[in-house]
């Protein structure tokens, strides 16, 4: 929910273009989460989180271009837990890969 406090605190400050871009990747990382829930198979399931996993990256991207414009806020905590969770859904994938 943080991801979407920032992107409508961008979009105040009509930073439109990199808001609606946050707000899709950075939702998309839970909705490929929870299709991850119900895979149709261990390969499914990897495959939805790498998706995850790409958006989470993408995420991170954008706030990487919001820390480093004069013009735009950024949000530490919010860089710090993205960077959490790209770790876990990195060690889920290789446990999911291994078997386990």
């Amino acid at each position: 929910m943080d991801v979407i406090a920032f992107c409508e605190m961008l979009a105040a400050r009509k930073k439109n273009i990199i808001s609606n871009q946050l707000l899709k990747s950075g939702t998309s990382i839970g909705a490929n989460v929870a299709e991850a829930q119900n895979a149709e198979s261990r390969a499914d399931f990897v495959h939805k989180l790498k998706i995850a996993a790409k958006e989470a990256r993408e995420t991170q991207y954008w706030l990487y271009l919001c820390e480093r414009s004069p013009s735009y806020p950024h949000d530490p905590k919010l860089q710090s837990t993205l960077v959490e969770l790209i770790r876990l859904i990195d060690r889920i994938i290789v446990s999911a890969k291994r078997g386990g």
